[in-house]
C-alpha cells in the first residue's frame, strides 16, 4: 500500500466509518471482472468503495482490476480459496476499521442498476447481516431452470425464512456483513461452501438479526453444460452436508436448526413418496390409473408455480423448463443423496480443500441478451 494510501486509511480509521465496502474475490475472472466492476459502479457504488482480491490468477484479472480501479484497491494473494482470500483482503484493506458493512460479491456478479442505493437505504444496526436476490442471467436450459428454482425458492422459501429468523444460507453473490461480527466468524478454507459454514456460524453464535432485501437483484452466470452443473451442485451438497455434520444441526434448539430440519424432511419425504409408498398403493390396490393421474395432476400443479414465477420474474421464457424439469429434478435428488452418502455416511470431504468453481465453461463473455433483464 502506497504512503499516500496508508495516510488515508490512518485519517479514515479515526474518523467516521464509511457505510459499505463491496469486495470482489476471484481467481482467472478474465472473461468477467471488468463487466462486473463496471456493473458495481453503474449500481451506485464508488469506485473508491470497491476492491479486489485475486486469488492467484494466471490470466488478466489482476490486470484488468487495475486498470479500473488503480494498484492500491487490488490485492493479490498465494492461493487461498475464497474464504481465506476474503479473510487477507479484509485486514489488507482495514475493512473493519473504515466501514460500517462489507458486501462480498462473486466476480460474476452484475448488479441490478441501483442495486447499491436500495442495499445502503435498508442497512441499519438492528441487523448483522443483510441478503439481496441472487437471479440467473439470461443462458441456456440450465439458466433457464436456475432462474426458475431462484424465483420460486427466493420469493417462497427466503420470504418465511427471513420472516422467523432461519434464513438457511448467505449466498455468496449478495450477502453483506456489518463489520463489528468479523472478528467473530471464522474465515476458512475447512468447508467447499464458504458461505454456508459462515451462515451457521452466525446462528450458533446468535450474533444478531438478518435482512432480505428482494429488491436488490443480482444477476450471476450459471454453468453451460450439464458437466459443470453437475460438478456445481455436487460442491454445494457436499458443502451443504458438511455444515450440518459440523454443526450438528437438528441436534440444538434454535431456529436454524428447525428450517434446515424441514427441508430434509421434505426431501425424504419426498424419497420415500416415490420409491415406497407408491409402490406399496400400486401393489396393493391394483389401481394402476393412480400413477397416470398423479402425474397429470402433479404436472398441473408444477405448470402454475411456473406460470406464476415466470409472471413473477417477467421472464416469460421459464415456461419453457416443463418439458425437463422432472429430469433435472430427479438429477438433483440423485446428487443430493449421493453427497449425503458420501459425507455423512462415509466422513468424505473432512480435509480443507483449496479451490475454485470456475473451472470448464464457468464463465463466459457477456451479450446483449444475456444482460437483457439487468437494464
Amino acid at each position: 500500500m502506497s504512503t499516500v494510501t496508508q495516510a488515508y486509511v490512518k485519517k479514515q480509521t479515526v474518523g467516521r466509518k464509511r457505510k459499505l465496502a463491496l469486495l470482489l474475490p476471484g481467481h482467472n475472472e478474465e472473461l468477467i471482472i471488468a463487466t462486473t466492476i463496471r456493473s458495481a459502479m453503474s449500481a451506485g457504488q464508488r469506485p473508491a468503495d470497491i476492491y479486489v482480491v485475486d486469488d492467484a490468477s494466471d490470466d488478466k484479472t489482476r490486470k484488468l482490476a487495475i486498470e479500473l480501479l488503480g494498484r492500491d484497491h487490488v490485492l493479490t494473494v498465494h492461493r487461498s480459496g475464497k474464504a481465506l482470500a476474503v479473510k487477507k483482503a479484509i485486514k489488507k484493506f482495514h475493512i473493519e476499521q473504515r466501514y460500517e458493512w462489507l458486501h462480498v460479491a462473486d466476480a460474476d456478479s452484475i448488479f441490478c442498476p441501483d442495486y447499491f442505493r436500495i442495499y445502503r437505504g435498508k442497512l441499519n444496526s438492528k441487523y448483522v447481516v443483510a441478503l439481496g436476490f441472487v437471479q440467473s442471467l439470461r443462458g441456456n436450459w440450465i439458466s433457464t431452470y436456475r432462474a426458475f428454482s431462484y424465483t420460486y425458492g427466493q420469493h417462497f422459501y427466503r420470504r418465511l425464512q427471513a420472516l422467523f429468523g432461519m434464513i438457511s444460507v448467505f449466498p455468496g453473490p449478495v450477502t453483506s456483513f456489518r463489520t463489528d461480527i468479523l472478528s467473530k466468524v471464522e474465515l476458512t478454507g475447512d468447508s467447499l461452501t464458504e458461505d454456508f459454514d459462515v451462515t451457521l456460524q452466525v446462528h450458533r453464535k446468535r450474533l444478531g438479526k438478518m435482512l432480505f432485501i428482494p429488491s436488490a437483484v443480482n444477476y450471476t452466470q450459471d454453468p453451460q453444460s450439464f458437466r459443470d452443473f453437475r460438478k456445481q451442485s455436487m460442491r454445494w451438497y457436499r458443502g451443504f452436508f458438511q455444515g450440518i455434520r459440523a454443526y450438528r444441526i437438528g441436534l440444538h434448539r434454535q431456529p436454524i436448526d428447525i428450517g434446515i430440519g424441514l427441508q430434509l424432511l421434505q426431501t425424504l419425504v419426498f424419497l420415500l413418496q416415490i420409491t415406497v409408498l407408491v409402490p406399496i398403493v400400486l401393489i396393493t390396490t391394483h389401481r394402476w390409473a393412480v400413477v397416470p393421474t398423479a402425474i397429470c395432476i402433479d404436472f398441473l400443479f408444477t405448470g402454475a408455480i411456473v406460470m406464476l414465477a415466470a409472471a413473477v420474474a417477467k421472464r416469460w421464457n421459464m415456461i419453457g423448463v416443463l418439458p425437463y424439469y422432472y429430469v433435472i429434478r430427479a438429477a438433483e435428488v440423485g446428487m443430493y443423496f449421493t453427497a449425503f452418502f458420501e459425507v455423512i455416511i462415509l466422513k468424505r470431504f473432512s480435509k480443507p480443500i483449496v479451490g475454485w468453481d470456475t473451472g470448464g465453461n464457468r464463465r463466459y463473455r457477456l451479450n446483449a441478451s444475456a444482460l437483457k433483464d439487468v437494464a
